[in-house]
């Protein structure tokens, strides 16, 4: 049984946005403020909502909500269909840029899921935003009965563990808009991953939390958020005594009370943090920028290990092409294309490692916009809370995270491949599917039909033998060399059809034949009559995951024929099916399903 407080509602379709902040600054920009309540409606929704729905949470007209949903759908932030809009994986660029400018997920993530392999329980990295607390990492046990809280995901302080410790650095401003914030949402209607507030017992007794929390240094939460739920704090402080973040443990009372947890974990836990602060404390200054990229798909790479490089949204459209870009696609779409949002966001992916803090003149300069734009989109962006200014340095703040990074943060690889399958199988009107190696077998991940009289049908989760298949093939060619001579060695090859391969050594030649080439092609040899040709497709670290096939009945056209008009449309949906899995895969792992 899994917890389902990361879900809105089941009585509404769509939890109301909570409000701007009032009286913009006359310089906002309110284009990137309306995109931005329709990315927080998305996130709030799960992910996905009508148009129309949208636009009742945001209170914006349906025609605004239209252009607003065209612009995000064409930078690839979200995916249309009708009157449905999605998040898409690559809206996760602007939460990777905060957490990569932050570095602390870099720093502290590895030390976070050894603590978790050691207790065996969930282990959680949080920070303060506004009087909540927002998780930037996460290290879930994956049980019948486990968690669902999010990176990303914003929750009330009072109601957790890690609450009372970042409290004790609020100052008399912050605590008097906690107390503002107590009496304007009761219930906790603000907070949509966790359930709403029976009572006010967490509420009255926080201060005193805090003050214990002040004085012993780490802090509980007993069933503070739901029933059931109990977890265990310490802060993580930097060299200078302030805290970075906070480490948490969390469990459930059929495994311990609260105070069982704290006697069994609070050592242990303190022990990694103590880590964490020698991390912290020897970790220089980053210099250069990192980010998801995407290795090209030249023949012979099969195996091969790319390099990263810049995130997708740089890469697209960067501070050499973001004028030509937004040119072109206000000259395509017209008034559905609204370029002041799309500028505006373009903002955000200026930070990221190494660029912490920007000035003025550096945004402009790292995204290509004007001086003028760039600072009516930090001032909105300030506004808003997604950007804190200090002298003339700006830096992003926990809340970039609130535009869509919870529900994707959840996202399979299934998931991400879908509509690039979808797309692909519209394109060559043959079936598609997504496939992974599981021992001698390949597993068909997720299949998309085409649709025709006669059709290949293989169902999501069926497994066939990996010799004689595209997919396999591609998939054991990627293997390092030991580990395929390995596999060579011990699989049985049996005749499926008369044309199976069934010599070691044909096979071999052929996987070296595939590594050279980039694909692979197979003609009844699963199947009489069956053709598939499958491409592989690369994790971030350049490791093939999964193979993307096409599957035909071999007498619709000579093989070469196929090669010529098939293999290109695979390269091309690996791409980007690549590009995604690199956002999605910067700071979470991605499973397959």
């Amino acid at each position: 049984m899994t917890s389902t407080h990361g879900a809105p509602p089941a009585d509404s379709a769509l939890s109301p946005v909570p409000p701007m902040p009032p009286v913009p600054p006359e310089e906002a920009v309110t284009p990137l403020m309306r995109g931005i309540a329709v990315l927080r409606g998305l996130t709030d929704a799960g992910g996905a909502a009508t148009l129309s729905d949208l636009g009742r949470a945001t209170g914006l007209a349906r025609s605004t909500v239209d252009r607003v949903a065209a612009t995000l759908a064409r930078m690839g932030y979200v995916h249309l269909d009708g009157s449905n809009a999605a998040l898409a994986p690559r809206l996760m660029e602007l939460g990777n840029a905060y957490l990569a400018a932050l570095r602390l997920p870099d720093l502290l993530s590895g030390h976070a899921d050894a603590l978790a392999d050691a207790l065996d329980e969930s282990v959680s990295l949080a920070v303060a935003d506004g009087d909540g607390i927002r998780f930037i990492h996460q290290a879930i046990r994956r049980r019948a009965l486990s968690l669902s809280f999010r990176i990303g995901d914003l929750l009330p302080a009072e109601r957790t563990a890690p609450g009372p410790l970042l409290a004790t650095e609020w100052s008399a401003q912050d605590w008097s808009r906690w107390r503002e914030r107590q009496l304007a949402d009761p219930e906790d209607l603000g907070f949509p991953a966790i359930p709403r507030r029976a009572h006010d017992a967490a509420t009255a007794d926080f201060p005193r939390r805090v003050e214990e929390a002040r004085l012993r240094g780490w802090a509980l939460d007993d069933q503070l958020i739901e029933p059931g739920l109990v977890a265990l704090s310490v802060a993580v402080r930097t060299p200078d005594g302030r805290i970075a973040c906070v480490a948490s443990a969390v469990s459930h009372t059929s495994r311990h009370s609260a105070d069982s947890l704290r006697d069994s974990l609070l050592p242990r836990l303190r022990a990694a943090v103590a880590a964490m602060e020698r991390e912290l404390a020897i970790a220089p200054p980053s210099e250069t920028p990192s980010g998801p990229g995407g290795p090209h798909r030249p023949s012979g790479t099969i195996g091969a290990k790319g390099a990263s490089g810049p995130d997708a949204l740089e890469g697209l459209r960067g501070p050499t092409g973001l004028v030509a870009w937004t040119s072109a696609s206000k000259q395509e779409l017209g008034g559905e294309f609204i370029t002041s949002l799309a500028r505006g966001l373009t903002a955000i992916t200026a930070f990221g490692e190494g660029r912490a803090e920007l000035t003025l003149s550096e945004v402009a300069e790292r995204t290509g916009l004007p001086r003028a734009t760039a600072r009516r989109a930090l001032i909105t962006l300030q506004h808003l809370g997604h950007v804190t200014v200090e002298g003339r340095a700006f830096r992003l703040a926990p809340r970039v995270l609130s535009l869509g990074f919870p529900p994707l943060s959840k996202a399979t690889l299934t998931h991400i491949a879908r509509p690039h399958l979808t797309a692909l199988t519209d394109r060559v009107k043959n079936s598609t599917s997504l496939a992974v190696l599981t021992d001698d077998h390949v597993q068909c991940a997720l299949s998309v039909p085409a649709g025709r009289i006669m059709d290949v049908d293989i169902a999501a989760g069926s497994r066939v033998p990996a010799y004689a298949t595209s997919a396999g093939r591609v998939l054991v060619a990627s293997l390092p060399a030991e580990r395929r001579a390995a596999w060579l060695a011990h699989v049985r090859l049996e005749a499926l059809t008369p044309r199976t391969v069934t010599r070691p050594t044909d096979l071999e030649a052929i996987l070296q034949r595939v590594r050279d080439d980039g694909y692979a092609l197979v003609d009844d040899e699963l199947e009489e009559g069956l053709r598939s040709v499958a491409v592989p497709v690369r994790d971030r670290e350049g490791v093939v995951v999964a193979a993307v096939n096409v599957h035909t009945h071999s007498g619709r056209g000579p093989a070469a024929e196929c090669v010529m008009d098939i293999v290109p449309e695979l390269c091309a949906t690996a791409d980007s099916l690549e590009a995604d899995l690199h956002v999605t895969g910067r700071f979470v792992h991605v499973p397959v399903s």
